[in-house]
């Protein structure tokens, strides 16, 4: 999302060669971000500057709590915006709703102004794989929407986003979605101490490719926390037993884009929309987590149990 930083145009382009991925917003255009991401820091309590300078966060009892609350209203926004996902409903409508949820909870929008993006959210339609613009345009029967939210609430980013069936939705565009939530469970089911974050991506990868679907790269996850975007890349495919160490204190969000045909996607004129070559449906699903001793914390669950569609 956004340009390229210029000095990192060169590597970067040595790195799509070599079929690795940006992380979400493209934020591994700055050269000190797309290294090595092996050494860990200590987010200390109280300290509310955090460097994005490469390393993986650890965060203590206070960072859980932190992002407990703005996971919450991150979700929370979600499930208030549901009956809104309508045919004939604008997305500059539902962005509205969205800012005014937000401000309504105490946080600010991460995605208003930054690198100059003017709305509250994205919302990326059928074959919009990501960072879809709010606009007049309207819903029409039988779209698949996905919503992406980011509260920030006392300097902690919930992001979170969620699919939604706009009235009568073909029977292929559902199952995409289904699997694509199941993907993202199977992914969170290896987000444990121990474990690499190769072992989430891999785990994806194979159950989406059973159903012969394609797995987006040139977007993925990525660390958070007192960031909106940091260290490490969460890949939605690759090789288990790769990748950083798993350790308790980690933040990050895990959000497979599975594409109906195949992966490869394109950027639109405006700098921001990610479309597949293709023109097939493209789904996802996002959470963020927090890795703990014996497994995972989900911040953004759904509060009236809406995880998948359909949430009537």
């Amino acid at each position: 999302m956004g340009a390229w930083a210029g000095a990192a145009k060169i590597r970067l382009r040595r790195i799509f060669k070599q079929s690795l991925v940006t992380t979400d917003l493209a934020i591994c255009a700055h050269n000190r971000y797309v290294g090595p991401m092996t050494e860990y820091q200590i987010v200390e309590p109280g300290s509310e500057t955090v460097l994005r300078d490469g390393t993986i966060k650890l965060h203590g009892p206070e960072g859980f709590e932190g992002m407990r609350k703005a996971g919450r209203l991150a979700a929370m926004i979600l499930d208030e915006i549901a009956p809104m996902v309508q045919p004939g409903v604008t997305t500059a409508a539902i962005d509205d709703k969205v800012r005014e949820l937000t401000l309504d909870g105490g946080a600010v929008p991460a995605t208003l102004g930054y690198r100059g993006y003017a709305h509250s959210c994205c919302i990326s339609i059928n074959h919009v794989v990501c960072h879809g613009i709010p606009s007049e345009k309207t819903i029409k029967d039988g779209d698949i929407v996905n919503i992406d939210v980011t509260p920030l609430l006392d300097g902690w980013h919930g992001d979170t986003s969620r699919m939604y069936l706009a009235g009568d939705v073909s029977l292929k565009a559902r199952r995409l979605v289904d699997v694509t939530y199941e993907c993202l469970m199977i992914g969170i089911e290896q987000a444990k101490p121990g474990n690499r974050v190769g072992d989430i991506g891999a785990a994806i990868q194979a159950y989406a490719e059973s159903f012969r679907y394609g797995v987006v790269r040139e977007f993925c996850g990525h660390g958070l926390g007192r960031l909106f975007h940091d260290a490490p890349e969460v890949v939605h495919a690759g090789r288990p037993g790769t990748g950083p160490l798993l350790k308790p204190g980690m933040f990050m969000t895990i959000e497979p884009m599975i594409n109906l045909g195949k992966p490869p996607v394109k950027l639109l004129a405006d700098g921001w929309t990610a479309v597949t070559r293709d023109k097939s449906l493209s789904a996802q699903f996002e959470h963020s987590i927090g890795i703990t001793e014996t497994g995972c914390e989900i911040f953004t669950t759904s509060l009236k149990g809406l995880h998948k569609p359909p949430y009537a």
